[in-house]
């Protein structure tokens, strides 16, 4: 499909014919509203810029707002670029089911919404949803629990423990439940024992993916049922999570030769991570390249702004709770210290320096 740009918009606009011919050559410049969730992690804030730069080289101007992981400080700022007549809105939602109100006020003020990487629930009023293959990250990060513990072949039983996403993120369940679609038939054939017996999403999730509340259930767990018996794995859902997870683990007297770290499993790839991956403490992370994310959430709001049709290759897997939402999936790719190098640094994500 060909992208048509602002600035062609406002070409073509300037030369037809109009009673007021000089109008479009003042008219004011199209803006952006991105409302972010947080700078508590880095990929968001590289999310953030990519947006802005490719918004920029296409002519539109933007208004950027961190909510700091704040709901209402959120919808507050959302309403805000409402009433400063944004030209289009695109939001990383904290909590995906407070939005509806605030986003009923953008439908009628006839400002189109794309959901970034987070499905916004519950409303009507999502012109498209840009996002990854959130079940496929699930998978590969059980698959690396699987290849790591040689689960296809070795007798067993494997203690393991699972870590969800913050309950109120719809990509936490398909992260979940990805995982558990691989792990689910170890578990049931003993080969994978969860000694917790916390397997429901419900008891494993993870309240705005903060990493302290991961360290302290995994303190917890360490000092109740792994007193005296060790973890052979963890699933985590994503690196900071990860991270306060090894705290837990190496307080315990994990990471020596005789008491080796747990697999251990991850997400975004995150630069402190990647660095853990090097070091050997973390053994995976499930790189989504950001860059490329927002090219499509770029060009998605361009194509509606300028009445096209965006690509999508999802109608059937994102409902909201009001209705199917068309969507642009993107494909992650698992990282570990065999290919970070190649991926990471070869890739252009990070240089050799910033991993050294």
């Amino acid at each position: 499909m060909a992208w048509a740009t602002a600035a062609t918009v406002l070409a073509v606009s300037a030369g037809c014919g109009s009673d007021e011919p000089e109008a479009a050559a003042g008219a004011e410049q199209a803006v952006i509203g991105l409302a972010m969730p947080t700078k508590a992690s880095t990929r968001w804030i590289a999310d953030g810029e990519n947006m802005v730069k490719q918004f920029q080289l296409l002519g539109y101007g933007t208004d950027m707002q961190y909510a700091d992981d704040d709901v209402q400080k959120q919808v507050d700022q959302i309403g805000d670029m409402v009433d400063a007549k944004v030209s289009a809105l695109v939001v990383g939602a904290i909590d995906g089911t407070a939005l509806k109100s605030v986003l009923s006020k953008a439908a009628k003020a006839g400002i189109p919404v794309i959901a970034y990487d987070r499905l916004i629930r519950d409303s009507g009023d999502i012109a498209y949803y840009a996002t990854f293959d959130n079940f496929k990250v699930g998978v590969e990060q059980a698959g690396a629990i699987v290849d790591a513990l040689k689960l296809k072949t070795a007798k067993g039983p494997f203690n393991v423990e699972l870590f969800a996403g913050s309950a109120d993120d719809n990509n936490a369940t398909f992260f979940f439940n990805g995982a558990m679609s691989v792990l689910k038939p170890y578990i049931a054939a003993g080969k994978l024992v969860v000694r917790s017996g916390e397997t429901r999403f419900a008891k494993v999730a993870t309240m705005r993916w903060d990493g302290a509340v991961a360290q302290k259930r995994m303190a917890r767990l360490l000092a109740g049922p792994y007193r005296s018996a060790r973890v052979d794995a963890v699933l985590s859902p994503y690196d900071g999570i990860t991270r306060g997870i090894l705290a837990a683990l190496e307080a315990a007297g994990y990471g020596s030769k005789s008491r080796p770290l747990p697999v251990l499993t991850g997400q975004d790839a995150e630069l402190e991570s990647v660095r853990l991956i090097a070091a050997g403490k973390q053994t995976e992370t499930v790189y989504k390249d950001t860059r490329e994310l927002a090219k499509v959430a770029v060009q998605m709001t361009d194509a509606v702004l300028s009445d096209e049709e965006p690509m999508v290759n999802d109608t059937k897997q994102y409902h909201n709770g009001v209705e199917m939402v068309p969507t642009f999936l993107l494909q992650p790719v698992n990282v570990d210290r065999s290919n970070y190098e190649r991926v990471l640094v070869d890739g252009g994500y990070y240089s050799a320096d910033q991993l050294s």
